[in-house]
């Protein structure tokens, strides 16, 4: 990804580009126009990707974002070092600038929404949070980044059992609509799984959408994760019933486990019976028998290979075509699907929690806002005010 202007005739350029180092491990930096890295950012990547063992998308969604701010401070004539005072006016330049597309005069339509420009800020703070670590800018920056506030907006399983605390709450963020989850429904759900056209395809989409993995979990995932069996105490793991353990790895084909702690994603019938189809056709590839790995290449070169983490996005866009939707669908949002499905059958915060390996409770809390038709259902169970005998 290419970001340009014009600098008395010479073009400025800021490029997003894949590392390979040589343990095989990868991670995206930013080179300038000479193809040279820049210093400080390329230490903050690599050391989001081994030091923090993010997983290599998000040193490429990084690498975009901080692409673009270091455009805007060349546009502005800012220095990275003290441009925390000034993000105000970052924040209106990506909602109205983009380099590669042209605006008609008088078009005041924001390019970028809030959610992209809130993920954005976030990986910048991230950046120059890392730089005060590190001695590069001083820590009194930090003070234009964050506010300190009371955390009595908190929810009670936040906040646990004291009273009143403070914590960072960044200074500059945009307003997000209050919109529902953006799942993929039912209807496309089952129109993805009467598009595959194979076993392996139809695990993965039923794997997403009943036990919600992360794709960088389901594509990192050992056979040996697999639990299938009625009891899981016969394989000394201690968690009965069959389920698939997410453990966090550092694998050759770029999938990493979100969550730094291991957990057990519970697995219906519907999913062991997928499994088991997949299986016969796994088994049925010689190249795949010496892979470990869940998800391997059965289809195409190179065969018996992990599958990489956007693969599964590849899938799922070539499915989405072949069923005839209108739209793609994405890994993430049959993520969702699952999460929304949980929440409507009862379950509780700290399950939801648990079960998507959310970090934080607060990020689990998207999923308890119901849809106009739970809330008009829930009011229709209420029952009518009855009248004492006297008065009626």
């Amino acid at each position: 990804m290419f970001f340009q202007r014009r600098d008395n005739g010479v073009a400025v350029e800021f490029r997003s580009f894949r590392v390979t180092l040589p343990s095989g491990d990868r991670y995206w930096t930013v080179i300038d126009q000479s193809y040279r890295p820049v210093v400080e950012v390329d230490d903050f990547l690599l050391a989001c990707r081994l030091g923090r063992d993010r997983a290599e998308g998000t040193t490429q969604a990084y690498a975009t974002a901080i692409g673009l701010f270091l455009q805007w401070c060349k546009d502005s004539g800012t220095d990275w070092t003290e441009s925390a005072p000034h993000l105000s006016r970052f924040v209106f330049w990506l909602q109205h600038y983009d380099p590669q597309r042209r605006r008609s005069p008088g078009d005041e339509t924001p390019i970028r929404g809030p959610r992209r420009v809130n993920a954005i800020l976030a990986a910048v703070r991230e950046f120059i949070r890392h730089a005060v670590s590190v001695g590069a800018v001083p820590n009194t920056i930090l003070n234009a980044l964050y506010d300190v506030v009371r955390d009595w907006d908190l929810p009670t399983e936040v906040r646990g059992e004291r009273d009143v605390a403070y914590r960072e709450r960044p200074r500059h963020r945009l307003s997000v609509p209050d919109e529902p989850v953006d799942d993929a429904t039912g209807e496309e759900i089952l129109a993805l799984l009467r598009a595959c056209r194979n076993s392996r395809d139809r695990f993965i989409v039923i794997a997403l959408g009943r036990m919600g993995p992360r794709r960088g979990e389901l594509t990192g995932a050992r056979r040996e994760d697999v639990h299938f069996v009625p009891d899981g105490m016969m394989l000394g793991c201690g968690v009965k019933g069959p389920h698939l353990h997410v453990v966090r790895r550092m694998n050759p084909n770029g999938a990493v486990a979100k969550s730094r702690r291991p957990r057990a994603i519970p697995a219906d019938w519907l999913v062991v019976q997928a499994y088991d189809q997949y299986c016969m056709a796994r088994d049925a590839c010689p190249e795949a028998a010496g892979c470990d790995f869940l998800l391997v290449n059965l289809y195409q070169r190179p065969l018996g290979r992990p599958m990489r983490p956007q693969a599964l996005n590849e899938l799922l866009e070539r499915l989405s075509r072949r069923a005839g939707l209108g739209r793609v669908v994405h890994p993430h949002q049959l993520r969702h699907s699952f999460a929304n499905a949980v929440s409507e059958s009862g379950a509780t915060l700290d399950e939801i929690k648990d079960l998507l390996g959310h970090a934080a409770i607060t990020s689990s809390e998207v999923y308890l806002h119901p849809a106009p038709d739970r809330l008009r259902e829930a009011v229709d169970r209420v029952d009518l005010p009855r009248l004492p005998r006297g008065d009626r």
